[in-house]
């Protein structure tokens, strides 16, 4: 049978993206002492329809009993199995100002199974400085620390003018996988996953919709 990372890889992006959603209700739930869930009660927590719920579980597997629903420990270990919570994730990040600190002492990076093993930056006023236990180093030196510390994902956390020079040398040194939080559309070749924050249009976004409200 195929283990649930490897059904994973066959979901659609929109349901990827709600597996942390899931995850994170799961893991209340077993915080809680529940022993078991229904879809109901398990998509009202996490904000979705039932069905959907159903339909984005089923790319991991048959994984509830039709009367009984699901056991929620074994559905969070399965959940976070797809998302690669039995491996050590290595992130580098590059960009050590207000937000770089902050991801770097964000706990729950570690709670999800990421170790922050490099933090970087191009400024000499900040290279050198002791962040979050780690000894910021130069980002002229990326390719050889993303080799030598396994680095798989980086979080790139510069100000927009230099993000595409950032990420174009974070692909040079071999990373498929990106999280970009610079306000600014990046580019990169197929076989690169890049998801971006911009905090500015995330906040634009409900200022439309407190506005549509106001007016209704």
């Amino acid at each position: 049978m195929e283990r649930p990372e490897e059904l994973a890889r066959e979901m659609p992006s929109a349901s990827i993206e709600r597996l942390p959603t899931y995850l994170r209700a799961l893991g209340d739930l077993a915080a809680r002492g529940v022993v078991g869930t229904s879809s109901t009660e398990l998509a009202d927590l996490a904000g979705v329809r039932p069905a959907q719920l159903r339909k984005d579980l089923s790319y991991l597997g048959s994984l509830g009993t039709r009367g009984v629903g699901y056991d929620v420990v074994r559905l969070r270990d399965q959940v976070g199995a797809a998302l690669g919570d039995a491996q050590e994730l290595r992130v580098a990040i590059v960009g050590v100002g207000n937000l770089g600190h902050a991801l770097a002492n964000y706990s729950g990076l570690v709670a999800r199974g990421f170790t922050v093993a490099a933090l970087l930056d191009a400024s000499a006023a900040v290279v050198g400085q002791t962040v979050a236990g780690l000894v910021v180093e130069d980002v002229a030196g990326l390719h050889g620390i993303v080799q030598a510390r396994g680095v798989s994902i980086v979080v790139i956390a510069v100000p927009g003018d230099r993000a595409q020079e950032v990420c174009d040398a974070v692909v040079a040194a071999g990373v498929r996988e990106i999280l970009s939080f610079a306000p600014c559309a990046l580019q990169v070749p197929p076989g690169v996953e890049l998801r971006s924050v911009d905090v500015g249009s995330e906040l634009q976004i409900l200022a439309f919709h407190s506005r549509v409200r106001q007016e209704r």
